[in-house]
């Protein structure tokens, strides 16, 4: 038993050259990689999703999520910084709390990472195909959908991954610059919807504030609530924790890793809070709440079509920021796990030139896409954010007990207030877990008890140990 609860010690030096990450960015490159992956489908439609929780309250679940994130993206920067290695909330499990936990980490980021790529594709793929309708260019139903959709498979949301995973081929840095240029385009569409809706701000749309209260609580077998929209909306503000799996392949983790964190969740939760004032200002909840594309909407009510034509087509152009982010991040931590043992060490080689993990990302690519193309992501999606929050809660204990075990050790980067932070972080996640709608949290369970069976048989097949 005691080989479950085993701790790495993270030795990078002592690693065969095949199986090091070359250190190629730097905070320039990990803010834009962070905001890439935060500032996605969340803010283009769950917006819509949200009002139609909390109402024009929204605004305040949007708050909500961002101080739960906050407090865990000051977990990840301390720990990032005492533990620069690739593989985020997984390694950091793995050197403080055992290879079990890390195991039970590592199959929840799966589960995030995963689900978060696969249906912002087919996301993407929506919007892809409706401005391609727009201009007069119309791909058939049964390659533009899955069957639990009416088609046969997602033709665009599987190439659009394709695509993304044939960049990080390229390297880390080179995906990295063209992210950054996409990250702009994100940012000024989202700022010219702002722009363009503030003129039309409405205070009467904000009245009632908060129709359905703040605690989640079940209204016709949904949970509706500040709190309750704040679990949903929670999707939109994660995406930091991508950046700590580029921990390696930071010229200087120290510096670099903080900055990139911190700075990446400053810049996304203004943005935020300013869309969804402009938002709700513009217009009354109730006449966008239940749109896919809820932007677009109230722009095309405020007679602003041509303006709605193009943040569809910014979304288009830019969403793939986060498949990038987030399939670079699944791509590391299967890597490391394979590194470590817990997968089959033949996918832990890395090319000789890009320095790349290339059989690992085009494993991680098949199953992200097969996922995007066939499965009914729109009754499994919000298990990402089961998963994110089980990681988020592993990485604030791991600042705790670091604090506790090594409390001389040097800390280039101590997370102020760390015994206020961390349990915030703890807290909240575990609030907003109990938020989810009742069927996630089952699903959630089961999936990790499935994966306590699959570490179980692994063991069993390594002669009782499942590491190095």
């Amino acid at each position: 038993m005691a080989g479950i609860f085993a701790r790495k010690t993270i030795s990078l030096d002592a690693l065969a050259p095949a199986q090091r990450l070359k250190p190629t960015l730097s905070w320039p490159h990990l803010i834009p990689l962070g905001v890439g992956a935060i500032v996605g489908t969340g803010i283009y439609t769950l917006i819509g999703v949200g009002a139609n929780l909390a109402g024009p309250a929204v605004i305040l679940s949007f708050l909500a999520a961002g101080a739960v994130c906050a407090c865990a993206a000051l977990s990840y920067a301390e720990v990032a910084t005492l533990i620069p290695a690739s593989g985020s909330a997984y390694t950091y499990s793995y050197v403080v709390l055992g290879e079990i936990v890390a195991w039970a980490v590592g199959w929840s980021l799966i589960l995030e990472y995963s689900l978060v790529v696969s249906a912002v594709a087919v996301g993407w793929s929506g919007y892809a195909v409706g401005f391609l309708a727009a201009v007069g260019v119309h791909l058939p139903a049964a390659l533009s959908a899955g069957l639990y959709a009416g088609g046969l498979v997602n033709l665009p949301a599987m190439g659009i991954i394709a695509v993304v995973a044939g960049l990080l081929l390229l390297g880390a840095r080179e995906s990295a610059t063209v992210n950054a240029v996409l990250v702009m385009v994100k940012i000024a569409a989202l700022l010219v919807f702002v722009a363009v809706a503030a003129p039309h701000f409405d205070a009467a749309n904000f009245h009632p504030f908060m129709p359905y209260g703040f605690a989640g609580h079940e209204v016709g077998g949904v949970r509706h609530g500040v709190m309750a929209a704040a679990a949903i909306i929670f999707f939109a503000f994660y995406g930091f924790d991508a950046l700590s799996t580029a921990a390696e392949e930071t010229r200087r983790p120290e510096r670099d890793l903080p900055i990139g964190i911190i700075g990446s969740m400053i810049v996304c939760t203004a943005l935020y809070v300013a869309v969804a004032a402009a938002a709700l200002g513009a217009a009354p909840f109730a006449r966008f709440a239940a749109s896919p594309e809820p932007l677009a909407l109230i722009l095309r009510q405020l007679g602003q079509g041509p303006v709605a034509i193009v943040i569809g087509a910014a979304a288009v152009i830019a969403l793939p920021t986060v498949i990038l982010a987030f399939l670079y991040g699944q791509s590391r931590i299967f890597f490391v796990m394979a590194r470590d043992g817990l997968l089959p060490t033949a996918l832990a080689d890395v090319h000789p030139r890009s320095g790349a993990p290339v059989r690992i990302t085009l494993v991680t690519a098949a199953i992200v896409a097969a996922l995007a193309g066939l499965a009914p992501l729109d009754q499994i999606a919000s298990l990402a954010n089961a998963g994110t929050l089980a990681a988020f809660t592993a990485v604030a204990v791991c600042l705790l007990a670091l604090r506790l075990r090594e409390p001389d050790r040097p800390r280039i980067y101590r997370t102020p207030l760390a015994w206020l932070v961390g349990p915030a972080a703890i807290a909240g996640c575990l609030y907003l877990f109990w938020n989810l709608q009742t069927k996630t949290k089952l699903f959630f369970v089961a999936w990790n008890g499935l994966g306590l069976l699959v570490y179980a048989l692994w063991r069993t097949t390594r002669g009782g140990r499942a590491g190095p």
